[in-house]
């Protein structure tokens, strides 16, 4: 029975950490490509969010910001608020996102909940930092995010297009509100 349990414990706790890495993955979804050239100071500040996918974090949420701003250890703060429209109540969240490599390349890993880190990946920004596309680290994680509360139409169907080509269902999209 020893022999067993000799076993069985190191084999379950290798089984749990297979499945707490799976589940913080800081990947990039396959056919997609992180922007490069990239310029983290530029991309700091308000962020207002157009469009996601129905996250069980983001549940009955309109009016959501991300807030990006530096730290003095040179990671970035995440600041994300939104509303809760059915509890009627404002909720924030605080996390911390690093570079996976290097700070020319728009590949992050976000973190909210130390030590669980996820995929944030800028797949498409416009020139002037106005507007961007942001995957996860599979198709389940999507968002478009704009310095106002609207996008142009043109902005919209670039990113579409391009959440298509990678293999996005951008059916399944919730636009979000603004007040």
């Amino acid at each position: 029975m020893k022999n067993i349990q000799k076993i069985a414990i190191p084999v379950s706790l290798g089984i749990l950490g297979l499945i707490v890495f799976n589940s913080c993955s800081t990947g990039i979804p396959k056919g997609a490509k992180a922007v490069t050239h990239f310029n983290a100071d530029k991309y700091l500040g308000k962020w207002y969010e157009i469009a996601r996918f129905d996250y069980r974090f983001e549940k009955n949420m309109d009016n959501v910001t991300a807030t990006y701003s530096q730290n003095p250890n040179g990671t970035i703060r995440v600041d994300n608020k939104g509303y809760d429209y059915i509890k009627k109540e404002w909720k924030e969240s605080i996390g911390e996102a690093r570079f996976i490599k290097d700070k020319t390349e728009a590949r992050l890993k976000v973190s909210f909940f130390k030590p669980i880190w996820a995929g944030y990946n800028v797949i498409d920004i416009d020139e002037n930092y106005q507007y961007a596309l942001i995957a996860g680290s599979s198709l389940k994680y999507i968002w478009i995010l704009s310095r106002t509360k609207e996008i142009p139409e043109s902005i919209k169907q670039r990113f579409l297009e391009k959440a298509k080509r990678i293999g996005y269902n951008t059916n399944e999209l919730i636009w979000v509100k603004h007040d």
